[in-house]
C-alpha cells in the first residue's frame, strides 16, 4: 500500500507541476526518453536474468497478442453495430488493444506484487505490447490515417534499435550463459533502475489531459469497459480454461488490465483519429486504473 500511495503522489505531483507551468511542454517527452534509454534497460538487465526459463513464460509472451486480437475484433464489431465513424474506430483500434504495460504496468507490478515479478511484466511488454505497437500500430495508422507509407524494413529497424528490446536480448544472453555481472556494474544498474518509477509517474502526470465532447461519451465508455474490465476478464477465463496458474499467468492477466498506452494515444492524435476521444481514453483510463488495478490485484 505504501508503494501504491507513493505512485499516486508522484502522478498528482506531475499534474500539479503541469498546472503551475514549471516545466517546459517537452519535459514529459524528455523524461520518457530518459526512461527508455536508461532506467528501463537497467531494470531489464537486473531482473530478467533472474528468471528461470520454462514453458510457463509462454503465458506472458503470448497473452498480449491474444488480447490485441480480441480487443481489435471487439472494437470493429462495436463500431459497425453502433455506427461509429472511421476516425473513432481507427483511434480505438490504437488505444484499446495496446495497453500501458511498461510505463504504468511495471511500476504497478512492483507496487502491488513486488519487484520479483517485474520480469514477467517485462516479457509481456517487450515481446508483446511493444512489437504490437510497432507492427500492429503501424498497420492501423497506415489504414485509418490515409498514410500508406508503412515499411516492413522500418518496422524491423525500429524494433531492433529500441533500447529496452536490446537490453532484453542482452539479458537473455547473460541468463543463457550463466554470467554474473560485476558488483560495480550491478550497483550502477540498480541505482538507474530505482529512478524508473519516480521519473515515469511524474512524466505521466505531466501528460494527462481531459477534454471531451458529448459525441464521444459512448465510445469512451465502451473503450474503457473493454480495456479495463472485459480484456482482463477474457485473459482470466483463458488462463482458467487452459489450466494456467502461477505468477506468469497472474502478471499476464494483470497486464491485460492496464489502461491505454500513452504512446498509442499520441500517435492516434497525431494521425487525426478523434483526438479528443484519444486524450480522454488515455487520461480518464489512467486515473480509473488506480481503482480498477487494485481490484484485479485482489482477485489475483
Amino acid at each position: 500500500m505504501e508503494n501504491f500511495i507513493f505512485i499516486l503522489l508522484l502522478l498528482f505531483s506531475g499534474m500539479g507541476l503541469r498546472r503551475l507551468g514549471l516545466f517546459h511542454e517537452s519535459a514529459a517527452l524528455s523524461f520518457n526518453q530518459y526512461v527508455i534509454y536508461l532506467s528501463l534497460p537497467a531494470l531489464i538487465l537486473i531482473q530478467v536474468p533472474k528468471l528461470t526459463f520454462s514453458t510457463e513464460l509462454l503465458t506472458p509472451i503470448l497473452m498480449p497478442w491474444l488480447m490485441m486480437g480480441f480487443s481489435a475484433g471487439a472494437v470493429v464489431v462495436l463500431g459497425r453495430f453502433l455506427g461509429w465513424s472511421r476516425s473513432i474506430v481507427g483511434g480505438l483500434l490504437m488505444v484499446v488493444p495496446l495497453g500501458n504495460t511498461s510505463f504504468l504496468g511495471i511500476p504497478m507490478i512492483d507496487a502491488l506484487f513486488g519487484a520479483d515479478l517485474v520480469p514477467y511484466g517485462v516479457l509481456y511488454d517487450q515481446l508483446g505490447t511493444f512489437p504490437g505497437l510497432t507492427i500492429y500500430g503501424a498497420l492501423i495508422l497506415a489504414v485509418y490515417s490515409g498514410d500508406g507509407a508503412v515499411s516492413a524494413r522500418k518496422i524491423i529497424h525500429k524494433i531492433l534499435t529500441f533500447p529496452p528490446f536490446l537490453a532484453l536480448l542482452a539479458a537473455a544472453i547473460i541468463a543463457s550463459q550463466g554470467w554474473v555481472l560485476p558488483a560495480m556494474v550491478t550497483s550502477i544498474l540498480e541505482r538507474l533502475a530505482a529512478t524508473l518509477v519516480p521519473v515515469v509517474m511524474v512524466a505521466v502526470g505531466l501528460q494527462l489531459t481531459f477534454h471531451l465532447e458529448k459525441q464521444y461519451v459512448k465510445p469512451l465508455l465502451a473503450g474503457l469497459g473493454l480495456k479495463l474490465f472485459i480484456a482482463p476478464l477474457v485473459a482470466l477465463l483463458v488462463c482458467s480454461w487452459l489450466g494456467l496458474e502461477g505468477d506468469p499467468a497472474r502478471i499476464a492477466i494483470f497486464e491485460a488490465a492496464m489502461p491505454s498506452m500513452i504512446t498509442a494515444g499520441a500517435l492516434a492524435i497525431a494521425a487525426g483519429l478523434a483526438p479528443d476521444l484519444m486524450a480522454a481514453m488515455v487520461g480518464v483510463g489512467l486515473l480509473s486504473s488506480y481503482v480498477t488495478l487494485p481490484i484485479w490485484r485482489f482477485f489475483l
